[in-house]
């Protein structure tokens, strides 16, 4: 058995419950991302082998969905809230300042949301699950900072 088939055995029991078929391939996917952390090409060329497909519907497949990444997780995560009460309060330059700080040198992984639920706090982010209401772009990159501390 060649190496690369031995480095993804830990899929072996969702591959075998679903007989090797191209029905499972979102189930394969998902339990993919749990176990390795992302979809890397070499493991998205041994999900294509296995389930007989070609490696460019199940590069599509997961290219599709949102939430299947293609890189490891950055240390920390922050989204911006770019719901109604947010965007009038400043989500749109908010976000725009973050995009443009580099954040992925202090290991944080920006992203957007539609809405958190918490207007009374906007604008907001997410960081690593944690709300923080009422901030501005200097204020997300301060603390962000301290992060890595």
């Amino acid at each position: 058995m060649p190496k690369l088939e031995r480095s993804f055995r830990e899929l072996d029991p969702v591959l075998q419950r679903h007989g090797h078929q191209a029905h499972g391939l979102i189930e394969v996917l998902n339990r993919s991302q749990q176990l390795y952390g992302h979809l890397s090409e070499p493991l998205l060329r041994h999900i294509a082998r296995q389930l007989q497909l070609p490696f460019s519907r199940v590069m599509g497949t997961a290219s599709f969905y949102h939430l299947f990444r293609f890189q490891p997780a950055a240390r920390h995560r922050c989204l911006v809230c770019t719901g109604t009460a947010c965007h009038v309060q400043g989500a749109a330059q908010l976000l725009a300042a973050l995009q443009q700080a580099g954040l992925m040198e202090l290991g944080v992984e920006l992203g957007s949301v539609r809405c958190i639920g918490t207007c009374s706090g906007a604008p907001l982010v997410v960081v690593d699950g944690v709300v923080w209401n009422h901030v501005g772009a200097s204020d997300v990159l301060e603390r962000l900072q301290e992060l890595n501390r």
